[in-house]
C-alpha cells in the first residue's frame, strides 16, 4: 500500500481497518506448512492523486491479492487508482476458507468499493477467475455504483472431475458430520496451483460448491448487466471450460460489451508473458471508457 498521507481522512481509516481484520485473521488461521507470507495478503491500494477513475480488482479462489498486483502495477502505471480486496477466507488458510461463503466474499467487495468511494468518482470492477464473477455478480446487482466491468477467465464450468462431484461431496461431508463421523469426509481436494508461492495446496470441496453457487446467480441474472463490459477468456484454460467466456458473453443482452479471447495453455493469465497480450485487451478497453 502507497503512504496515505494525501488521501482522504475515511479513505485511510477504512483502508486500517481492512489491515487490521487481515492481521487478526492470519493469527488465528496461520498453518507453517500452508499459510504464505503476510504480504502475500495484505489488500492493498495504489492511489493515483490526478484520477478520476479507479478500479476495484478482484483475486481469485484459493488465492490473494497478490495474485493480480501485475495488473494492479499495470493499471496505476496507467493513471488509474487501484484497491485489490482480500477475500474473506484467503491469504490465510485453506482450514479458514473451507468455513466461507460467497456471500462474504462479496461483503469484502462491497468493503473494497467504500473504501474506492472516498478517492474516486468513477469505479470499474474487475476480476480474475472467480474474482471475475465476483465483479459480474457485483455489476449486475450494481449497476448506479459500476461504471463497467471486466472479468477474465470467471469459472462458469470447471473442467475437473472433482468439481462436477462437488455438491455430491459436500452434502456427504455434511451428512457425515451431523452423525458424528470424522471418518470417510472428502473436505478437501489437491490444488495444483498456476502460482504455489500464491495459491493453497489444498482446495475445500466447500469452497468449490460456494463458487458455483455463484456463477450459477450471475448466468441467470446475465441479461440484466448493464454497463459496459470486457469478457476475456484463454481458449486452452485446463482449469476452466474454454467456453465459459463466450458463453457469458452471449448470455449478455446489452450490445455494449467486448469479447477477447486469449490463446494460451494456463489458468492464470494475469501474471506473466501472456500479461502483455491481455493488459493490451484491458487498456485499449478502459481508453473506450474515457470517451
Amino acid at each position: 500500500m502507497m503512504g496515505t498521507a494525501h488521501l482522504p481522512g475515511n479513505c485511510t481509516a477504512l483502508l486500517e481497518k481492512e489491515h487490521l481484520l487481515f492481521e487478526k485473521e492470519y493469527g488465528e488461521n496461520y498453518l507453517a506448512e500452508e499459510s504464505k507470507s503476510p504480504k502475500i495478503g495484505e489488500p492493498y491500494l495504489l492511489y493515483n492523486p490526478s484520477a478520476t477513475t479507479g478500479v476495484l480488482l478482484i483475486h481469485g479462489l484459493m488465492a490473494a491479492p497478490e495474485e493480480v498486483r501485475e495488473w494492479a502495477d499495470f493499471l496505476h502505471q496507467a493513471g488509474y487508482t487501484v484497491y485489490s480486496p482480500r477475500l474473506a477466507g484467503h491469504g490465510t488458510s485453506a482450514d479458514d476458507l473451507s468455513t466461507r461463503s460467497f456471500s462474504e466474499w462479496v461483503d469484502s467487495v462491497e468493503r473494497g468499493h467504500a473504501i474506492l468511494d472516498t478517492c474516486c468518482r468513477d469505479i470499474v470492477v474487475a476480476g480474475f477467475s472467480t474474482g471475475g464473477g465476483l465483479a459480474l455478480y457485483q455489476a449486475i446487482q450494481r449497476p448506479k455504483t459500476y461504471k463497467a466491468v471486466i472479468s477474465i477467465s470467471a469459472p462458469l464450468k470447471f473442467k475437473s472431475f472433482s468439481a462436477g462431484f462437488a455438491e455430491l461431496a459436500h452434502g456427504w461431508n455434511g451428512l457425515l458430520n451431523h452423525l458424528g463421523i470424522k471418518t470417510g469426509q472428502k473436505a478437501f481436494v489437491p490444488n495444483h496451483a498456476d502460482n504455489p508461492e500464491i495459491n493453497y495446496p489444498r482446495c475445500p470441496v466447500h469452497g468449490i460448491v460456494q463458487v458455483k453457487a455463484l456463477m450459477k446467480k450471475v448466468y441467470r441474472t446475465l441479461p440484466y448487466l448493464t454497463v459496459p463490459a470486457l469478457i476475456i477468456q484463454a481458449n486452452r484454460d485446463p482449469k476452466v471450460d474454454g467456453r465459459s467466456g463466450l458463453k457469458i458473453f452471449n448470455r449478455i443482452t446489452s450490445p455494449d460489451k467486448t469479447y477477447r479471447e486469449i490463446d494460451f495453455h494456463r489458468h492464470g493469465i494475469v501474471r506473466g508473458e501472456i500479461t502483455r497480450d491481455v493488459f493490451a485487451e484491458v487498456g485499449s478497453f478502459m481508453k473506450t471508457l474515457e470517451d
